[in-house]
Formats: C-alpha cells, sequence, structure tokens
C-alpha cells in the first residue's frame, strides 16, 4: 500500500500535533520535525510507538533534508506571549523557515502548505475579513514580527509559485482552540480557562467588547486537509475560521458558566495593537472545499475545560 511521506514543521505544537493523529489515520508516513520552542513531546508522547512516525528535532531557519511527497509548514510560533518574547527569532522563523521548506517542496517537487494567519489582517477597517481585503498592519510595532513575518512568507510562496512552478497551499488561520493548547499559551481561551480553574479572576484586556470567532481544533485540522487534497490549480489564500464572533466579556463570562466558579472580571491595560475585531468570510472555503465549522463554542469550551482540568 502506498503511503504519502509527509513532513509537518511545528508538529508538537498545539495544531502540529493534531494534524499529525490525523495523518496517521490517513494512512501517511509522518515526519514531525519541531525545535520545542513552543511545541512539547508530550504532546507527541502517544505517536512515538507508531511505526509510521518520525519526531525530529529541527529548527526550521536551519535547511532540512528529506524525500517528502508534502509539506505542512507550521512553524511558528502563535501567541503574542511567545512571538515577542524573541521577535527577530519569530522573523526569521516565518522568512527563513519558509525559504527552506519551499527549497525542498521545489527540490522534491512536493506540494506545501502555509499555515498563514488572520494576523496578516491587521487591525482591519472591515467587519467580515474576506481574502482579498489587503489588510492594516503596524510594519514596527511589537506584534510586526508575527504579523508581518507571515505577510512576508505568504510572498515568498506566491513568488517560488510563480517563478518555480512550487505547487502551494496557503490557509489563513483565524482563532483556534482545544485540547494540547499550552497552560501559558497566552491566547485569551487558555488564558481564561486556566485562571477560572485555579479559582481566579479573569482578566479582560480594555473593556471587553473587542471581538473574536474561535474555531474548534477538529474543523480548522479538517479544513487544512481538505486543502491539502483540493484542486492543485487553487492556491489560496483561503480563511479557515468559525464566522460566528463572540466579544470577550461574553467569552468571561461562558468560561466562568462552564467552570461552575464564582469569579469576577478584572479589567487591564489593552496591550499595543490589538485588533479590535476578527471574523473571517468563509464564503471561499464553503464554495471551493465545501467546508465549514462545525463544533459550537460551548461544546467545543467543555472538551477544552477537560483537558486543562486533566494537565494542570
Amino acid at each position: 500500500m502506498f503511503r504519502k511521506r509527509v513532513l509537518i514543521t511545528g508538529g508538537a505544537g498545539f495544531i502540529g500535533s493534531h494534524l499529525c493523529r490525523e495523518l496517521l489515520k490517513n494512512n501517511c508516513d509522518v515526519l514531525c520535525l519541531d525545535n520545542f520552542f513552543t511545541g512539547k513531546k508530550e504532546n507527541v508522547a502517544d505517536l512515538i510507538a507508531h511505526p509510521y512516525f518520525e519526531l525530529v528535532r529541527h529548527d526550521v531557519i536551519e535547511p532540512y533534508y528529506a524525500e517528502v511527497d508534502e509539506i505542512y509548514n507550521l512553524a511558528c510560533p502563535a501567541s503574542p506571549i511567545h512571538y515577542q518574547s524573541d521577535p527577530v527569532k519569530t522573523v526569521k522563523t516565518n522568512v527563513l523557515g519558509s525559504v527552506n521548506m519551499l527549497n525542498l517542496a521545489l527540490r522534491n517537487k512536493a506540494k506545501i502548505l502555509q499555515a498563514s494567519t488572520s494576523e496578516i489582517y491587521g487591525d482591519p477597517e472591515i467587519d467580515l475579513q474576506h481574502e482579498e481585503y489587503w489588510g492594516r498592519v503596524n510594519p514596527i510595532g511589537i506584534r510586526s514580527c508575527y504579523d508581518e513575518g507571515k505577510r512576508c512568507a505568504e510572498t515568498l510562496f506566491f513568488d517560488y509559485h510563480r517563478e518555480h512552478n512550487v505547487n502551494i497551499k496557503v490557509v489563513r488561520i483565524f482563532n483556534t482552540y482545544g485540547p494540547y493548547m499550552r497552560p501559558d499559551d497566552g491566547r485569551v481561551v487558555s488564558n481564561f480557562i486556566v485562571q477560572a480553574l485555579k479559582g481566579n479572576d479573569l482578566t479582560v484586556y480594555g473593556d471587553g467588547s473587542q471581538t473574536r470567532s474561535f474555531c474548534y481544533i477538529s474543523d480548522l485540522v479538517t479544513g487544512i486537509i481538505k486543502m491539502m487534497s483540493h484542486n492543485d490549480k487553487f492556491t489560496g489564500p483561503i480563511n479557515l475560521g468559525n464566522p460566528e464572533p463572540i466579544n470577550m466579556l461574553g467569552l468571561a463570562d461562558k468560561i466562568i458558566e462552564l467552570t461552575g466558579r464564582k469569579l469576577k472580571i478584572v479589567f487591564a491595560p489593552l496591550p499595543s495593537d490589538d485588533p479590535k475585531q476578527r471574523q473571517p468570510d468563509i464564503s471561499k472555503a464553503r464554495k471551493e472545499l465545501n467546508w465549514s465549522a462545525t463544533v459550537k463554542l460551548e461544546e467545543g469550551l467543555k472538551e477544552t475545560i477537560n483537558y486543562f482540568k486533566k494537565i494542570l
């Protein structure tokens, strides 16, 4: 039986570890690369004994050589607390990492998918962000190592596609949550759940009116795999996310309710360049991939809370 040999950079991270599991179920031979800056061996420990899984400690800013059919380029810290801790490294991961993986794809004539982000839209002026919107990003702000790094990665992908005919796919991922998130992730869902489970009041930044749209991890992974296997002429970029927005006060209330704790909400200043709204237009994903998010927020939050109860 033919098994596709698939390379996943950042494969021991939150999204990467779920993707590893799903591709193994799909009879792929999975090569997982991670430097363990934010990824954790524990996320894939149960896969180590799998005959078609291989874990390699490697940093994508250095070239890597292997025989592969497909590459999922997920390597990059995705929460502000982590990508701002070493911003130069974040830019290098996005830019040099993309160059190295694109060169590997070129050498192997492999298909390559870039995990881009809703952050390329910056602090948007439009309520519903569609793929043709160019965004509003501060190129010299504290978030720009990630925002502009991911924008540059997209540029590289499309230049390799135009210049070298590399078979590319680009997905723009909106806020994702679920099991295998780190407790110190720094993103709002994990922050709120960890605070609630520890019996601490929930910290809302700003006035809590800013909105996000949260996509459960299983929905996202389905979308990523659908995009990779879709018509090769369709490169994207394509939005993957849940278009149902909720404001931060509403999310805090929901997590207090689901954890059954009697807690207060406390307020702190909004970080610099924090976007006021995030809501994907997923009409392209619906049309091209027949994909949309199916897991309701309450259902996904319950699963995530149960995971954090186990690991805290």
